[in-house]
């Protein structure tokens, strides 16, 4: 089997190289968010596919290392792709789309809620492009009431 790459496949070169973040999370409504640093390392499993390997704190201290695989299914017509953490037992598995101009990537997905109540929820983590240097990622959660509430937001920049 050989795939050829089509212009999907193009634009996840866009997150290949080594960076580094500040995020800020919000563990509790109500409390200010905590703030985290850490880098990341993304290379190219071929021309199909980008692997990110990322490692930084946690709340209450310590590190964490994860791991998100990206790709692009024509079949489907959506990005794929899973993420790991070495924090949780769940694997998050992706799927989306990109924006038309080719600077967002929106990836649905279901996890663990963050309210400890057990469950899954509905979860959508935000790639926007905003330089070759410099990207935004923003997870989000869909709420009981049905709106899309941010618990996180890492700011990425390339490594010079």
């Amino acid at each position: 089997m050989n795939t050829e790459p089509r212009k999907e496949h193009e634009w996840l070169k866009t997150l290949v190289g080594e960076w580094t973040y500040a995020s800020e999370c919000s563990m509790e409504p109500g409390k200010p968010p905590e703030k985290f640093t850490g880098a990341e390392s993304v290379r190219s499993l071929g021309d199909l596919w980008v692997l990110g390997e990322s490692t930084g704190q946690m709340p209450g201290g310590g590190t964490a290392t994860m791991v998100m695989t990206l790709g692009y299914d024509p079949d489907k017509e959506r990005f794929v792709g899973t993420w790991v953490g070495s924090m949780m037992t769940h694997l998050w598995v992706y799927e989306g789309t990109l924006d038309q101009e080719r600077r967002v990537l929106t990836l649905t997905t279901e996890g663990p809620t963050c309210t400890g109540s057990g469950g899954l929820a509905k979860f959508q983590d935000v790639v926007e492009i905003k330089s070759d240097d410099h990207r935004i990622l923003t997870s989000r959660m869909l709420g009981e009431d049905g709106t899309w509430q941010k618990i996180m937001q890492a700011d990425y920049r390339r490594k010079k």
